[in-house]
């Protein structure tokens, strides 16, 4: 009987190790995105706070905007499950080089800065920054009039940095960009410094006449969806994809959604 029982659990154990044995070569030949049961998917985060490109509605758990569409259509093209978790801006990139997530989309823009931590897809949208004021500010008109002023922008923006190197301002970071029109309202800045789709959308969704935009955009900037610096595999699907979507008008159709207008070029 003993002899039995372990001959027994010599076959299972012998079992068990053949099993584990095929489950590390199932795994290691799966793309970059992948999930339990063989099944891929995309981990991507976002900062839901920045409108028309991330944000949740008031009585919807969904996250949505341009950004959000746009990543679940790339998801779709690759044959992956989108899986969006909402992280505080700062701590994208951080979560991004500790492997916690696989990609970044968040109304990101592109420069050399973050080109030394993270690597980026082509780029998918073209922004720049704009000055928002209370309606009776006469006294700001342009950049140039931000000196010596308290301006709110959003904590880890390109438009964080521009404000700063404004000589003599005080600038407040906030941890979102609804934040920013809150302190603007309340009186407690001069000026917002955001994304010129930011504040238009803002000023579009709220009707709000007690604010206005002044001067011309600072800059150009390009949007791109961030991976870990190594992963040349994944930013070179995540490019086809985006490619096919323009190819097919798909990308044009996210686009207008939100923007109300075709893009101008792709």
């Amino acid at each position: 009987m003993k002899k039995i029982l372990l001959l027994c659990i010599a076959v299972i154990m012998g079992a068990a190790f053949v099993v584990a044995g095929c489950g590390s070569n199932d795994t290691a030949k799966e793309s970059s995105a992948s999930g339990s049961g063989g099944e891929k998917v995309l981990k991507v985060a976002t900062s839901a706070d920045f409108a028309p490109f991330e944000f949740q509605g008031e009585n919807d758990t969904d996250y949505q905007g341009f950004d959000m569409d746009l990543i679940r259509a790339i998801g779709k093209e690759m044959g992956t499950k989108v899986e969006i978790n909402n992280i505080s801006f700062d701590g994208l990139i951080p979560a991004l080089q500790t492997g916690n997530i696989d990609a970044v989309i968040t109304g990101m823009s592109i420069n050399e800065e973050r080109e030394k931590e993270v690597a980026f897809s082509d780029p998918y949208y073209e922004s720049g920054l704009t000055i928002i004021v209370k309606a009776d500010n006469n006294s700001i008109n342009s950049f140039n009039d931000l000196q010596g002023k308290k301006i709110a922008v959003q904590i880890g923006t390109t438009g964080a940095e521009e404000a700063k190197k404004i000589p003599n301002a005080q600038v407040k970071e906030l941890n979102s960009s609804a934040d920013t029109f809150l302190e603007l309202k309340a009186g407690n800045v001069d000026a917002v410094v955001n994304d010129k789709p930011v504040n238009a959308y803002y000023m579009t969704k709220n009707s709000d006449n007690s604010v206005k935009r002044v001067g011309e955009q600072l800059t150009s900037e390009n949007y791109g969806i961030a991976v870990k610096k190594d992963n040349t595999k994944l930013v070179q699907e995540i490019n086809d994809a985006l490619k096919k979507l323009k190819e097919n008008g798909e990308y044009n159709k996210i686009y207008k959604k939100w923007f109300g207008t075709e893009p101008s070029n792709n």
